[in-house]
């Protein structure tokens, strides 16, 4: 297990749809640790493979006592709306509201590469949908209003002005939840 870098705001993967895995490998489940590994250290709950440049379905959680993978995932059924804050590891430090389906039934394949259904409500069903929105080429921006996307579109190229590359190495004392 490793820690990867995570891609930031700009990097192209974030805004391609990746393409579905089909069968869990070796290949897979080590990319899936590292993937949890990474997340943990940037103290996120879910990340999505395109956020560390590897552009295939594949997504972990950790959400209200709920830790887990999915592999191409695919929402089957949705009701509700519930709108919260969200924030992102590829656009740290940056927040918004967001409206999202409240609850939510996800069909996926695991780390092992079975099938599995999971109904999903509060924190999960958020963080679920975030990340699949990331393997769409989604971000969490592209569903606020034009006045706060623009707002922190500006402010992050301020703050990025003079930076190279688009990815950072995730580090414990900075990192922020996503």
């Amino acid at each position: 297990m490793s820690v990867r870098a995570i891609h930031l705001l700009g990097s192209p993967v974030l805004r391609e749809r990746s393409p579905e895995v089909g069968e869990v490998t070796d290949a897979t489940r080590a990319l899936i640790a590292d993937m949890f590994e990474t997340m943990d250290v940037a103290r996120g709950v879910g990340l999505a493979a395109n956020q560390v440049g590897v552009a295939q379905r594949v997504a972990v959680i950790d959400a209200d006592g709920e830790r887990f993978a999915m592999v191409d995932p695919v929402i089957v059924a949705a009701e509700g709306k519930a709108t919260a804050e969200e924030g992102c590891l590829s656009i740290p430090e940056h927040y918004g509201d967001v409206t999202r389906p409240a609850h939510i039934v996800l069909e996926a394949l695991d780390a092992e590469g079975r099938r599995f259904r999971k109904q999903a409500s509060g924190l999960v069903a958020r963080a679920i949908q975030h990340e699949i929105d990331h393997l769409d080429g989604i971000l969490f921006i592209d569903h606020l209003g034009p006045l706060k996307r623009q707002r922190i579109l500006s402010k992050w190229k301020k703050e990025r002005k003079g930076a190279t590359g688009h990815t950072r190495m995730p580090e414990p004392e900075n990192a922020e939840r996503a």
